[in-house]
């Protein structure tokens, strides 16, 4: 979704933005092309393979660009320290990249690989902990929260009688086995995938707190975009654009507003934003892609 990228952001010559998703740096480097002459871009990326390569795209516009290895759950402790802020636009592109799922990391459950799912090596915790060290009924409840499995309880049992389970083929093979004869469009696998990759990561809770640390670095007219890729995610993003595009939050019959709320946004695009049928056909896996906008307004 590289143009409607670049609309939804609005980029300008001269303007400041920030991509808290470097990934292979593709957007950013559309952003720093039409923002230029006078264009900044500061990238954040957790992930230093991920970076790597982004350096190596974005080479020609060492000038015009700052990549950072961090968590945008800092973002704001990032723009602080490189001074930069206001800006003129942020961008949340969600989800894992191709770099992430061709690795050994055990993203994938095409590939048998260590069950890591770590997206920086920093991280303490990886999915081997969370699969054998989690009770069963704990298990299960994540299964179902973080990825709406709606076998986690016969999925979260055959694990637990499995364990030890240390790579993503035997999760697999377990999965398979508890769901045996269960069809359908996606792989079986998927969703306990989807679960634990979030759990690892704590994608909701630091995207949850990205988000309201984004609306404080836009300067007036500044775009907020997000694309995610999963339900999850996309109900968290429409919930949070919607409430800071309303003013007061007091519950219904409320006689006076007692929450003092404010709209700090305007949502550009009311309707979700998905690729057009052509790019589908050309890159499947961004049918599942969701794009929200809003814009920061004076308070």
């Amino acid at each position: 979704m590289l143009d409607e990228t670049m609309q939804a952001l609005a980029v300008q010559p001269g303007g400041r933005y920030i991509d808290c998703t470097l990934g292979g740096g593709g957007h950013a480097a559309a952003i720093v092309e039409r923002s230029s002459p006078g264009g900044q871009l500061l990238g954040i990326e957790a992930d230093p393979e991920a970076l790597k390569v982004a350096e190596g795209r974005l080479a020609p516009y060492k000038n015009s660009t700052l990549l950072v290895n961090d968590n945008f759950v800092n973002l704001v402790n990032v723009a602080i320290r490189y001074d930069f802020m206001p800006v003129h636009g942020i961008l949340f592109d969600l989800g894992l990249s191709t770099l992430q799922l061709e690795s050994r990391r055990g993203f994938s459950f095409l590939t048998d690989a260590p069950l890591d799912m770590r997206v920086s090596p920093n991280q303490e915790v990886t999915a081997a902990d969370i699969v054998n060290s989690l009770s069963e009924s704990a298990l299960a409840n994540l299964l179902w929260r973080c990825g709406q499995e709606t076998d986690s309880r016969r999925i979260a049992h055959r694990i637990v009688q499995l364990r030890p389970i240390l790579t993503t083929g035997e999760l697999v093979r377990a999965v398979e086995e508890a769901v045996l004869g269960r069809h359908g469009k996606i792989h079986p696998a998927t969703r306990t995938f989807q679960a634990l990759r979030i759990a690892v990561n704590r994608e909701l809770e630091h995207l949850e707190s990205a988000l309201a640390q984004a609306v404080n670095l836009l300067g007036f007219e500044g775009r907020l975009v997000v694309i995610s890729y999963h339900s999850l995610e996309d109900r968290l993003v429409k919930q949070f654009l919607r409430q800071e595009a309303q003013g007061c939050l007091c519950p219904p019959r409320t006689p006076v507003c007692c929450c003092g709320h404010r709209p700090s946004l305007k949502l550009i695009a009311k309707k979700v934003i998905r690729p057009s049928p052509q790019e589908v056909a050309a890159n499947p896996r961004s049918r599942s892609a969701k794009m929200r906008v809003a814009e920061r307004i004076q308070a």
